[in-house]
C-alpha cells in the first residue's frame, strides 16, 4: 500500500516518474491487485503493477505509488542493499525436474495473457508453445511438435476450449489438459465436463497458482 516504507537496514531505491493523466485515489487503492485495470477489454490485463509489487515482496523489499490526477504518477520500488561480492557455487545444484522440462500449449484468445502465460511458464522450466484459437492450436497438435500438457481457455472464439479438448484428445489419447474459466461454477455443475486428465482454474488467479497446478499434473505423468 502507499505511505508505507521499509523499515531497518539499507535499501536501494529505484524511483520511476511519468508525466501522464495520473490516477484517482479510488485507482490507487486498487493499483496492486491482480487483473485490475482501468483499461478497456482488450488493452490491458491488469497484471504489471501486481508482479511489480510481488517481485519486490519476494526480494524483501517494498513499492510505493504516488499519483494525482493530471499531475503524473511515481513508482518507488525499494530493494534490500546486498553488501559483499557474488560467488558463484563450486557444485552448482542440478535444476529440480518435476516435471519441468515437458512441453506446455498454450491456447488462449486475448494475447496479453497469452503472452504472460506462456512467459511465466518458460521462467519456470517449461517450453511453451501458444496459439490464439482452436484452429491454430489443433495445428501444433497435430503437428510432429512435443506437446505434454494442453492448457485452453474454455471461452475461445468459434470451438471452444472442451470441443478443442476432445479432439486434442482424438490426436493424442493421453494428453492432459487444464482448462481456464470465469464460470468455474457453470462448468463443474455440468456433469462430465472434465474428463479424465481433465484439470480446472478458474479466473482470476494468480501466476504461481497456475504454475503449482501445471507441476503438479506433469509431475505425475
Amino acid at each position: 500500500g502507499q505511505g508505507a516504507t521499509p523499515g531497518g537496514g539499507d535499501y536501494v531505491r529505484l524511483r520511476i516518474v511519468d508525466d501522464g493523466q495520473g490516477m484517482a485515489q479510488s485507482t490507487l487503492e486498487h493499483a496492486f491487485e491482480p487483473f485490475f485495470s482501468t483499461k478497456a477489454i482488450g488493452q490491458g490485463i491488469g497484471m504489471g503493477l501486481s508482479m511489480v509489487y510481488g517481485f519486490s515482496k519476494q526480494s524483501r523489499g517494498h513499492v510505493t505509488l504516488h499519483s494525482q490526477i493530471g499531475q503524473g504518477t511515481r513508482v518507488d520500488l525499494y530493494l534490500p542493499r546486498h553488501h559483499g561480492r557474488t560467488t558463484q557455487p563450486s557444485n552448482p545444484e542440478p535444476p529440480v525436474q518435476g516435471g519441468r522440462g515437458r512441453h506446455v500449449l498454450v491456447v488462449e484468445d486475448d494475447s496479453h495473457v497469452r503472452q504472460l502465460l506462456c512467459q511465466a511458464l518458460r521462467e519456470d522450466g517449461f517450453p511453451c508453445h501458444s496459439a490464439a484459437d482452436a484452429s491454430e492450436g489443433l495445428a501444433v497438435l497435430r503437428s510432429t511438435e512435443p506437446v505434454d500438457l494442453l492448457i485452453s481457455d474454455v471461452g475461445l472464439p468459434g470451438m471452444n476450449g472442451r470441443q478443442l479438448a476432445e479432439i486434442a484428445r482424438s490426436l493424442r489419447p493421453r494428453l492432459p489438459v487444464l482448462f481456464i474459466t470465469g464460470y468455474a461454477e457453470t462448468a463443474i455443475a455440468r456433469e462430465s465436463f472434465l474428463g479424465t486428465d481433465m484439470y480446472l482454474i478458474s479466473k482470476p488467479f494468480e501466476l504461481k497458482q497456475l504454475q503449482a497446478q501445471v507441476l503438479r499434473i506433469l509431475a505425475t505423468k
